[in-house]
């Protein structure tokens, strides 16, 4: 009997624990597709959460930039993955910028000095520092893959994830596709 009672509590204990991490609910509804995530507009969920203190000195907050697509990248100057398509961030940012697309970087787990280096002469865009991983864990969307890319819509919703590195060649057509919604 005991066996009995215990099964059905696991599952009640296994089922709260998920959906008080924040399970991949957001993504149910989208397609995968190698690894990029898509999300048609009725389906996309609306990030906040996106603030802080950047490296570069003053403070950012997502919010500040709706009516753009906002592309945020999640990386640390650890990960050899981030050093392999820093370049390849840039180059898609500045072919996009004239869109109505800005970049922001989220640097993690990471100390301020190695961040502030590893950005000088890669990017051009600012990154938020968020040493403690605040940002991904607030906006549930990262999977604490590092690094992560997300493409958001004009209105803030994600419309791309990518839970691992990119490059120019993948990610630039995903963005002029989301700058493009509503452009034709």
């Amino acid at each position: 009997m005991r066996r009995l009672v215990a099964l059905p509590v696991a599952v009640l204990v296994t089922a709260g624990a998920l959906a008080g991490c924040g399970t991949e609910n957001w993504t149910q509804n989208c397609t995968t597709t190698n690894g990029v995530i898509e999300c048609d507009e009725a389906d996309r969920p609306q990030v906040d959460g996106v603030s802080g203190e950047l490296l570069g000195g003053g403070t950012y907050d997502v919010a500040s930039d709706r009516g753009k697509v906002v592309v945020v990248n999640f990386w640390g100057s650890w990960c050899a993955p981030c050093r392999a398509e820093a370049d390849d961030l840039e180059k898609t940012y500045q072919a996009t910028k004239e869109k109505g697309v800005t970049f922001v970087g989220v640097n993690t787990r990471d100390d301020r000095d190695s961040a502030t280096n590893f950005e000088r002469g890669r990017v051009t865009y600012g990154s938020l520092f968020d040493p403690d991983g605040a940002v991904a864990i607030k906006i549930d969307a990262t999977n604490n893959a590092t690094p992560a890319t997300l493409v958001l819509d004009r209105e803030g919703r994600i419309a791309v994830a990518l839970r691992r590195a990119t490059t120019n060649g993948e990610l630039q057509p995903l963005v002029e596709r989301v700058a493009a919604e509503g452009n034709g």
